[in-house]
């Protein structure tokens, strides 16, 4: 298998708005290099899309543990965890997101929306 080609392909598949057929493509390249983190990181990404969280929030937590200074896989993994309802460990992943890359609005805008959810239930 030539995984480049396999992996445009799949970029391919993403950007087109398939994230389903672009994570099966992506699967047996995380598979064969697992410490390439482009490759996990769209992988996480089409699983977040095609709304597999569990399996997305696998991945991101494997990305923030190996990189702790990525602050996408910390957004991406906040906004994972906001998605499947537990917003009060989304917060410090979208914090540590919000306080890297302090220009990004994304990142302020996922922040506020959280911090507002949680302070409502207290």
């Amino acid at each position: 298998m030539d995984l480049l080609a396999e992996y445009r392909r799949a970029t391919m598949y993403f950007e087109t708005g398939d994230p389903s057929g672009a994570a099966r493509l992506l699967e047996p390249i995380v598979e064969a290099e697992p410490d390439n983190a482009s490759v996990r990181q769209l992988l996480a990404r089409a699983y977040f899309q095609s709304a597999q969280l569990a399996r997305a929030e696998e991945h991101l937590r494997t990305l923030v543990q190996r990189d702790p200074s990525d602050h996408y896989a910390h957004h991406v993994l906040g906004r994972t965890l906001e998605r499947v309802g537990r917003p009060e460990e989304a917060l410090r992943h979208l914090r540590i997101a919000a306080a890297m890359y302090a220009e990004n609005d994304d990142y302020r805008i996922a922040l506020e929306r959280v911090e507002t959810r949680v302070g409502g239930r207290r």
